[in-house]
């Protein structure tokens, strides 16, 4: 954890300190060594939220380009349960960076306990997945002509495979300063929807407290839902079209006979 409650205030991890963990209260340490991040952990052996994972470089990065009082907020359901995003917006999403691999009965767990969530996923993390999913992409096909999402194949790396069933929005991050990759929560097991997202876009949507930064994001993504949902219908529209009717089977013509 970056922050414990010190006096009743936020803090980060010092050496000397000590804290409290806002989410169960139990005593927490600062973890202030020379190769790990520094860091608060609970004194005793204890992990109030299971969905959490060790912290590195990556992870801290990503949060300090959001306010402090967004990071790690403790979301309570209604039932009581309660976790602790990595970051929660203004506008009411969770963003969780995810760097090491996530069992899909976890993933899944998370993506139904928050009502609004993205991911931002370390695709540096193994050695072969950037190349293949660009691989994928430069195989890939445009979606349509008004769509900037291309139509890649789902079983073209691990990467793909263990994201493209998610039902949330996911953006691979493969090291590039200026851009992300987006993918649709529209995509299934055969074909995965993607496109490219500028970095300092993506932060000024979510960033921007005032104004329609939350529903700038909602609109384009309805936008694009709506393309993928209207091309879909026109495919199944042209392919029923094509399929002889039980009732009226298309025969071979014979011999002889003007087409």
């Amino acid at each position: 954890m970056r922050f414990a409650l010190v006096d009743g205030q936020r803090r980060e991890a010092e050496s000397g300190l000590s804290g409290e963990c806002d989410g169960c209260g139990s005593a927490l340490v600062a973890k202030c060594g020379e190769v790990r991040v520094w860091h608060w952990a609970h004194r005793a052996r204890r992990n109030c939220d299971p969905w959490w994972e060790n912290e590195t470089e990556w992870h801290r990065s990503w949060k300090a380009r959001f306010p402090d009082d967004w990071q790690e907020v403790l979301h309570r359901a209604a039932d009581g349960e309660r976790h602790r995003a990595d970051v929660k917006t203004a506008h009411g999403w969770a963003l969780e960076f995810q760097h090491s691999f996530i069992k899909p009965e976890e993933r899944r767990s998370r993506e139904a306990f928050y009502a609004k969530l993205m991911w931002v996923v370390d695709g540096t993390r193994r050695k072969r997945d950037k190349a293949q999913f660009l691989k994928a992409v430069e195989e890939s096909t445009p979606l349509s002509r008004s769509s900037p999402f291309r139509r890649v194949w789902s079983g073209e790396g691990a990467l793909l495979r263990d994201w493209v069933v998610s039902t949330a929005h996911v953006f691979f991050d493969f090291g590039d300063e200026q851009k992300l990759w987006w993918l649709s929560p529209a995509s299934d097991t055969t074909r995965a929807y993607v496109m490219p997202v500028s970095v300092s876009e993506f932060l000024e949507i979510h960033r921007q407290i005032d104004g329609d930064g939350a529903d700038r994001f909602d609109r384009m993504a309805q936008v694009h839902a709506r393309a993928l949902t209207d091309l879909r219908g026109l495919r199944n529209a042209e392919q029923a079209r094509s399929r002889p009717s039980p009732l009226n089977p298309r025969r071979s013509p014979r011999k002889g006979r003007r087409l």
